[in-house]
């Protein structure tokens, strides 16, 4: 009784499928799948980005003449 059988989820297809009608389940589709798809290629841009800014953040101190490379230390 705790569990949805078969004849619950067509039952529940079916009220979707008259309620909202197949085209509109269509473009839903097809926009999940456009929004998921540019969602995995913006992390694979984010993560070679990342992976890019810290080498170019250290050879653009190396290049600048201005800088000057100091070690901290503490006091006692």
């Amino acid at each position: 009784m705790g569990s949805l059988s078969i004849w619950h989820w067509l039952i529940v297809l079916v009220i979707v499928v008259l309620v909202f009608g197949t085209k509109k389940l269509k473009n839903i589709g097809s926009d999940l799948g456009g929004a998921v798809k540019g969602f995995k290629d913006g992390m694979k841009d984010g993560s070679a980005a990342a992976d890019a800014a810290p080498v170019q953040q250290v050879a653009n101190k190396a290049n600048d003449a201005n800088t000057v490379d100091v070690e901290a230390k503490t006091k006692s």
